[in-house]
This record gives C-alpha cells, sequence and structure tokens, in this order.
C-alpha cells in the first residue's frame, strides 16, 4: 500500500455540530452557520451560569457541564470561540455570568481565572473530541477530566498568585469544594455526547 492511499483509508471525523448541520457552501451560509451556533452557545453558558450554588469566592454552576460539552460538540475552533464571546457579552455589560452581574469586575475578581480557563478548556476538549474522543465514554471522560484540570488549574492560579491569597487558600475555597461535581459533570457529559452520536450515526 503506497503513502497515498493511507489518508482516503481513514475516514474524517466530525464534530457533533457539524454532523447535524453540515457546513453549507458559500461564506454567508458558512458565516450564518457560525453565528447562530455560537449564540446559542453562549445562550447556553448564560442559562448555566444562573444555575448556582454560592459559595465564598467562587460559587459553583453547571458552566463547566456546558464548556466541555461546547467545545467537544462544536470542535475546538467553533468552541474555543464561542467562548471568547461570551466572556465579550460579559465584558460589554450583559448579565451573563453567575448572579445578576455583566462588566469587568468578573473578568478581574476571584472568578476571573475560571472564565478565561473556559477558552481553553473548550480548545482542548474540541480538539479531543475531533480526534475521535467523543465516541466513547472513558475517552471523553478522559477528555473533559483535562478541560476540567484546565479551568480549575487556571483558577486555582489566579486565586493564589493573582489575587494573592497564597497556595493552601486558594486550594481550599478554589480547587476543593469542585472536585466532587467536576466529576459527577464529567461522567453526565461522558454519557450523553456519545449517545447522542450513535443515535446521529445510524441516520
Amino acid at each position: 500500500m503506497s503513502d497515498r492511499t493511507v489518508p482516503s483509508a481513514v475516514a474524517p471525523h466530525f464534530p457533533l455540530a457539524a454532523l447535524l448541520w453540515p457546513a453549507g457552501p458559500g461564506e454567508t451560509v458558512g458565516a450564518l452557520r457560525a453565528f447562530v451556533l455560537v449564540a446559542f452557545g453562549t445562550a447556553l453558558m448564560a442559562l448555566s451560569a444562573k444555575v448556582s450554588l454560592p459559595l465564598p469566592y467562587v460559587p459553583m454552576t453547571l458552566q463547566t457541564l456546558v464548556v466541555l460539552m461546547i467545545g467537544a460538540a462544536y470542535g475546538w475552533r467553533l468552541g474555543s470561540a464561542t467562548m471568547i464571546a461570551y466572556l465579550v457579552e460579559g465584558a460589554i455589560g450583559l448579565p451573563v455570568f453567575a448572579g445578576p452581574v455583566g462588566g469587568i469586575a468578573p473578568l478581574v475578581g476571584p472568578t476571573a481565572g475560571y472564565l478565561f480557563g473556559f477558552i481553553a478548556a473548550a480548545f482542548v476538549t474540541g480538539w479531543l473530541a475531533e480526534r475521535g474522543w467523543d465516541r466513547s465514554m472513558v475517552l471523553l471522560f478522559a477528555a473533559m477530566a483535562v478541560g476540567h484540570v484546565v479551568i480549575l488549574a487556571a483558577g486555582f492560579g489566579w486565586l493564589a498568585f493573582g489575587l494573592g491569597l497564597g497556595v493552601a487558600k486558594a486550594w481550599q475555597v478554589g480547587l476543593l469544594p469542585f472536585v466532587a461535581a467536576s466529576l459527577v459533570k464529567n461522567a453526565l457529559g461522558a454519557t450523553l455526547m456519545p449517545a447522542a452520536r450513535r443515535i446521529i450515526d445510524r441516520r
């Protein structure tokens, strides 16, 4: 078998969103599709922010689950673009963050590390999903676990060093309260996404 025949033997792997809404011909159609998907993703982010359990410094929300599912469903390009758009919406004052707040304050306060970590987490999870990790519950659980580690590490680092809380305090308020919930969210996302792919693949 020659080297030229190898790429054609491997079927391309598309994110879930590309299967549900394939990209059409033409730049206008592609731009419209991207706009609608990003708008839908930021709306989900805003809604998930309102499902909130108040805690000292950083509230517990459903956002990390939504971030990672958007990354897995959209792929790394559109997933990370959606997170950037979400932060921009909040920065200009739209009440999309946890609690009835928008503006710059959450982007420089205790939640800043987690919020900016959303971008990297969607990127990593989407990159892995585009390589087939979203077909397997075990692999997607691992991909989403990596995404959660990215978010929590960014949040921990900002609390410990950006705000000067120190490692011990940041560990106590910014990491430990979220470990169990992150595992539950991982399990939920890793169950739903491959199941959705199997349903769509059978169409």
